[in-house]
């Protein structure tokens, strides 16, 4: 083959995964039906017919209500040296074995924070050592049964917007108190990003970890009272339940 990878479709996510790729391989192609973000990845362009017979792995960074359509234009240049990696939400791997007509199908979940090798992505099917060393760069990979697969997708591949809009909440907040936006933002972001490398780290429940930042009689553990208040807790966790509801109306 030609190519180690070619992405067919280089929005968000696809674009996210094609940089962090690109830093264990340059040999990378890649579609999208917009040429000009195609090729501002860096990536030799291809038309799929190509990018498909040329590429050892491809990658499906479309959405789910076109990937079936997708999966029809490409099944014609298939052969048994092409490996299918479908990033689409809800899509199972049974479906896409049945459009594709082969067995060679690894169904992932990533999410954008791949881009920076800070990724979570989650992956199902027959993936091989070779497979697992190309996405080393993307961030930490976890092998999950494929009927958790959306659960966990609906923590890992959303969460990043519900943390973005916490982190923005802290900002505000701090402004609100009188400090400058960029020293706000700057400290909520590096906030969030020493917690959870503490978090990673340590072998203590997240509980505890909280508890620790608590004194008794102290500013933190009134802050945390006004968030339990808030129905903080129910409304992330109802913000997951709502993601994984949505993805199953995706099928």
């Amino acid at each position: 083959m030609k190519y180690k990878a070619g992405f067919i479709g280089a929005g968000n996510m696809g674009g996210a995964l094609l940089r962090a790729v690109s830093k264990k391989t340059d040999n990378i192609c890649v579609y999208d039906k917009n040429e000009q973000a195609a090729r501002a990845t860096g990536a030799d362009f291809c038309e799929i017919k190509d990018l498909v017979q040329n590429s050892e792995y491809v990658f499906l960074g479309v959405k789910p209500n076109v990937i079936e359509s997708v999966c029809g234009e490409i099944k014609p240049f298939l052969t048994d040296e092409n490996v299918i990696v479908s990033m689409a939400a809800g899509i199972d791997t049974k479906s896409l074995k049945l459009w594709l007509g082969t067995e060679n199908v690894i169904r992932i979940m990533p999410n954008t924070p791949a881009s920076v090798g800070e990724g979570m992505i989650l992956f199902t099917g027959s993936a091989s050592d070779d497979f697992t060393d190309l996405m080393s760069e993307c961030g930490k990979l976890d092998f999950i049964d494929e009927k958790l697969i959306d659960a966990a997708a609906a923590l890992s591949g959303c969460g990043p917007a519900f943390v973005y809009m916490f982190m923005e909440a802290l900002a505000d907040g701090a402004v609100s108190c009188g400090l400058p936006r960029a020293k706000a933002e700057l400290y909520a972001k590096q906030t969030v990003l020493g917690s959870s490398k503490l978090a990673l780290l340590s072998d203590k429940h997240l509980g505890a970890l909280k508890d620790a930042v608590c004194s008794p009689g102290g500013t933190t553990i009134e802050g945390v009272l006004t968030l339990e208040k808030g129905a903080f807790r129910s409304d992330v966790a109802n913000a997951v339940i709502a993601a994984f509801n949505k993805t199953s109306k995706l099928k």
